[in-house]
């Protein structure tokens, strides 16, 4: 099995573990810590992951550029590629010192009117420690990115999975013995460097990358912020459009709404890691297509391939979250974090388009065409989140959620035009070929899963036995109704390979 498939799989296996580990910690985490105390533990993460921006997009541009130069066969050029951006990394870390230090004394301006002075103690020491980890991590993700531009997909997948089960028991540990928020950070910087020193291990040592300054080619670095300008924008655009509401709210409520809307975030960012598992590994092979400079026709048919899967795993998901969902976030945190299914079920509506199309984003990420999507995200995405802010008066984190969404495809409508005219994407065949079969099956699970619900009881195991039975109709229904032959082949190929293994 290639690294490509390899790599898919673990991200899957990843995803499985962090949602299942998350599901189960996030409420002792907020037994753990309270309410209030799990809110400000979310504001200040989201306040400093607008700094993870300051990267500038190098990760990205290093998977592209990588990419490019194997497909080149120009060892030379990535040499000094690689080294020339860690000449870059030291300047961007000593700038997030400096602008930490900055907001560091402006905190209590910031948060003072909506923090007690004991929670805007804990931030500032949070703060510091978070900004320590940014410094030091954003330069070591250069490892991770090296290794999705070769196309070695395994080893870094398989150390997040090990990260993550090491720090989920870590976190149970440390929270038992009356941990606290201050805590967790530091647990989560010291897992950080210990996964930069095993990726830079693998890199160096397995893979043999070298990072020599052959010369310092003015030219190269302007080709690098053209293209990574574009993916430090739309990766600031990201952090505005989810953050930035924990931030309003926390501006203008308290920290315990920021915590019911962070847990419906964090819903939707697990809908959303399903499709980039697939995604995720693609931008080597779409940089490929574009060097040999593939058509339209043949640009579309991958992005369908790609999109149906994904698609087809994320009907899952939102079935059962439409159907089961309140129960659920009821079961797992409480009946006051009611809204966050509200929160999490328009996240997710609104993100499944964007995601069965995310291909068409790593085209234009190999072709270095983000000027106009950053343009139409900042513009769209900056006015459903003013939007949102003026429906928190009368809506609180559902108002929110409900802007910054509306915006978000708003702009997704746009794209779908430029992809159509720019890049030759065929959109109307993508569509039609993507809801055949799947979307009159998926109407047809929906109906039995309704049915389902009104099998009477309200515990973990009424749940338990509905979800069962749900997935249960969803994976027959969906393989052998939704499937075309070859989604059909790839799951035989993929289960025989596991047999056999």
């Amino acid at each position: 099995m290639s690294q490509l498939k390899k790599g898919a799989i673990l991200s899957y296996i990843t995803i499985l573990l962090t949602n299942v580990i998350g599901l189960l910690l996030t409420p002792f985490i907020i037994k753990s810590l309270g309410d209030a105390e799990y809110g400000l533990y979310m504001l200040i993460g989201a306040f400093v992951g607008y700094i993870t921006v300051l990267d500038f997009g190098l990760n990205n541009t290093i998977v592209r550029f990588v990419a490019k130069y194997l497909a080149e066969g120009d060892k030379k050029g990535e040499e000094n590629f690689l080294a020339t951006t860690m000449y870059i990394y030291g300047i961007i870390s000593l700038l997030i010192g400096l602008l930490g230090v900055i907001l560091y004394f402006n905190l209590e301006n910031i948060f003072g009117e909506s923090l007690t002075a004991a929670e805007l103690s804990k931030a500032k020491v949070m703060f510091i420690i978070l900004i320590f980890n940014m410094v030091i991590t954003l330069p070591g993700g250069a490892f991770t990115a090296i290794c999705s531009g070769y196309e070695h997909f395994v080893f870094p997948r398989s150390i997040n999975i090990v990260r993550y089960m090491v720090r989920s028991a870590l976190v149970v540990g440390l929270l038992l013995w009356g941990g606290d928020a201050i805590g967790l950070v530091v647990l989560d910087t010291g897992m950080n460097l210990a996964v930069i020193g095993f990726n830079g291990y693998y890199v160096f040592k397995k893979l043999k990358v070298t990072f020599k300054l052959h010369f310092f080619h003015i030219p190269l670095v302007k080709q690098i912020f053209s293209y990574s300008i574009w993916v430090f924008i739309l990766a600031l655009v990201s952090e505005f459009q989810w953050k930035a509401g924990q931030i309003v709210l926390g501006t203008l409520t308290n920290t315990t709404t920021v915590a019911i809307y962070a847990i419906g975030l964090l819903l939707g960012s697990y809908y959303g890691a399903f499709s980039g598992a697939i995604g995720g590994v693609f931008l080597p092979r779409a940089t490929k297509m574009i060097v040999k400079n593939s058509n339209g026709k043949e640009l579309t048919e991958m992005m369908i391939k790609i999109g149906r899967i994904s698609l087809i795993v994320l009907l899952l998901i939102l079935g059962g979250f439409v159907l089961y969902g309140k129960q659920f976030v009821i079961l797992w945190v409480g009946e006051s974090y009611i809204n966050s299914w509200f929160v999490a079920l328009i996240i997710m509506i609104g993100y499944t388009i964007p995601l069965i199309q995310s291909f068409a984003n790593l085209i234009l990420s190999a072709k270095s065409l983000f000027a106009f999507k950053a343009f139409i995200y900042i513009t769209f995405i900056g006015l459903g989140t003013l939007f949102g802010t003026l429906l928190v008066k009368d809506y609180g984190v559902i108002g929110m959620a409900t802007g910054t969404t509306l915006g978000w495809l708003i702009a997704q409508i746009c794209m779908n035009i430029y992809f159509s005219k720019v890049i030759n994407l065929e959109i109307g065949l993508f569509y039609k070929k993507m809801f055949y079969k799947i979307i009159p099956s998926f109407i047809v699970i929906m109906l039995i899963g309704y049915f389902i619900t009104r099998i009477p009881g309200s515990g973990w195991l009424n749940f338990s036995i509905k979800g069962t039975l749900f997935c249960m109709t969803y994976i027959i229904g969906m393989y052998v109704f939704g499937m075309v032959a070859s989604e059909k082949d790839l799951i035989k190929k993929t289960l025989h390979f596991n047999m056999n293994k």
